[in-house]
């Protein structure tokens, strides 16, 4: 079955909300999808039937899906409980409070766990999304990585990087991110698509075109900055939503992941994405 994998520049990129924009749009193309991020770290978690906990994140991914939320979908949440240590949720249960240096060293036995649910998810779909975490160029972190270039060497997943031009320095963020990573890594990199832009696109193309050629790397589109009523999972957030107060209903909800949906067929070459995906 096909997979591809979505990386951010950093944190608040729009990883999370771009693999829920493209599991509805491939959904709505009859293509059966299923998200998948091996490792999160989130406060916002989600209770399934069964009563194991799983990242609030992969279960709206799942809906967007329109598949019920399973474990597989993520089977390692960190909820952090202090800056140095979280309480450690391995396959929906808690396997107890972990500092940061144990887990560092504790998470390669993880390994196993981590490609059983995701070998499931793989037999059971046409198409996995996976979500990287932060950045995949967060070198002090490379060793033993679970989540970003390790899991895509681990699953053997084409990525595409997404960075967030709001915030500014946007060509530094993609070029930056790519030559960080070791050689066989950047290979695996097969599109970079910009996301969060305001303003004259044809003031934006020299740049597109100049960090094409720099990179090599071709850029699948431009996401328009758009306010969207889904839970944050990230302590930064570009503006105040009402879901993050008040509980959504799924009709809310659903409308607008398929808003998402529509920002996706519009704006990024989701043919190209589909057959970059292996």
């Amino acid at each position: 079955m096909a997979k591809i994998m979505v990386l951010g520049t950093t944190s608040s990129s729009g990883k999370t909300t771009l693999v829920t924009a493209l599991c509805r749009a491939y959904k709505n193309r009859g293509i059966n999808t299923a998200p998948f991020k091996s490792q999160n770290m989130s406060s916002n978690a989600f209770n399934t039937p069964a009563g194991l906990i799983m990242s609030n994140a992969q279960a709206i991914q799942a809906k967007a899906s329109k598949i019920e939320p399973t474990t597989d979908m993520n089977p390692i949440l960190l909820i952090p409980s202090s800056d140095m240590g979280s309480d450690v949720i391995l396959n929906g249960k808690s396997i107890g409070h972990m500092r940061a240096a144990k887990y560092f060293k504790y998470k390669k036995e993880l390994k196993p766990k981590i490609m059983e649910s995701f070998n499931k998810l793989e037999k059971a779909y046409d198409l996995v999304i996976i979500e990287g975490a932060g950045s995949p160029a967060e070198i002090n972190l490379r060793e033993n990585d679970i989540v970003n270039m390790g899991l895509a060497q681990m699953v053997d997943a084409p990525c595409i990087l997404v960075g967030d031009i709001d915030r500014g320095g946007l060509f530094a963020q993609l070029y930056g991110t790519v030559k960080l990573l070791e050689k066989a890594e950047q290979k695996r990199i097969k599109g970079m698509i910009i996301n969060k832009f305001r303003g004259d696109l044809n003031l934006l193309k020299p740049g597109i075109k100049m960090i094409e050629e720099k990179l090599g790397i071709p850029v699948l589109g431009v996401i328009p900055y758009t306010k969207i009523e889904l839970a944050d999972e990230d302590s930064i957030i570009d503006y105040k939503k009402d879901c993050n107060i008040n509980e959504q209903t799924e009709i809310e909800r659903d409308k607008e992941i398929e808003k998402l949906a529509k920002i996706a067929e519009e704006n990024l070459d989701l043919d190209l994405i589909f057959r970059m995906a292996k």
